[in-house]
């Protein structure tokens, strides 16, 4: 069945991280949260890349969470389950910080820890069969306090209550109505859809993607911390740049502005 890992793979613009474990339904292994960090910093020490997409192998999965099969060995007691969290913490962290977008396409299950993938993720969107749900509540997990945190943060207290105590399964209408995500495409054009919005996005000036990323991430913490300077800089570099003169020469000429991030 090959062995549970996250594929990398990059064509101009883009960055496709791909979870691949279709024996469990693209759950994660310990050894794949712990490698998620690694491949979001390659995709951003790459110049060639604008844009990062997270998908699951094949189409009955995004991700079912964390592997269940590994909690007996890697998450039973209360220090190993410490060390299983932080792993989980650093791998939605990165992708929450990361410098570049990141956009998350879900198709099938998305349970669990694939929530919070995505969740962490700049953009999500879903095929028409994308199903979610939180089943900590059915499992005796404890929901560590930066995961509640994560998704009452994207969708509302309320909207998170909801799901973490009910464990229920959220069809992707629902979900784009919580806003767990924010377009819901017909399953059968969702493919080529999402490669044209990475696309789209990777054709942009990679400075400003830059900019606006570090605003977002600059928003998501409390005000008394936010390094506003840090993204006043990033907007102080776009307008010195060869991009914002090459932006304004394709408008008045009326073609497609060929960026190159300096």
């Amino acid at each position: 069945m090959g062995t549970p890992s996250l594929h990398y793979h990059a064509t101009g613009p883009v960055a496709r991280l791909t979870i691949d474990n279709p024996a469990r339904r693209n759950a994660m292994t310990l050894d794949m949260w712990a490698a998620l960090p690694d491949l979001v910093r390659r995709a951003e020490a790459d110049p060639e890349v604008r844009v990062i997409l997270l998908r699951g192998a094949g189409e009955a999965a995004f991700c079912a969470g964390a592997d269940i099969t590994q909690f007996s060995d890697k998450r039973s007691g209360e220090a190993e389950g410490r060390s299983y969290d932080a792993a989980v913490q650093a791998a939605q962290a990165a992708l929450f910080a990361a410098g570049k977008p990141t956009v998350a396409y879900v198709r099938g299950a998305c349970f669990g820890g694939g929530v919070g993938i995505a969740l962490s993720c700049d953009l999500r969107i879903a095929a028409s069969d994308a199903r979610f749900r939180i089943p900590a509540a059915r499992l005796g997990l404890g929901y560590a306090f930066s995961n509640v945190e994560l998704v009452a943060g994207r969708i509302g207290v309320s909207a998170a209550a909801d799901l973490l105590f009910t464990a229920r399964t959220v069809d992707a209408e629902e979900a784009r109505r919580l806003g767990i995500v924010g377009q819901v495409l017909d399953a059968g054009q969702a493919d080529a859809a999402v490669e044209e919005l990475a696309a789209a996005i990777g054709g942009n000036a990679p400075l400003t993607l830059r900019a606006v990323k570090r605003a977002l991430v600059e928003l998501a913490r409390p005000a008394a911390e936010r390094e506003v300077g840090a993204v006043d800089a990033l907007v102080r570099a776009c307008l010195g740049s060869d991009d914002y003169r090459e932006g304004q020469a394709a408008f008045k000429e009326k073609r497609e502005p060929r960026f190159r991030g300096t």
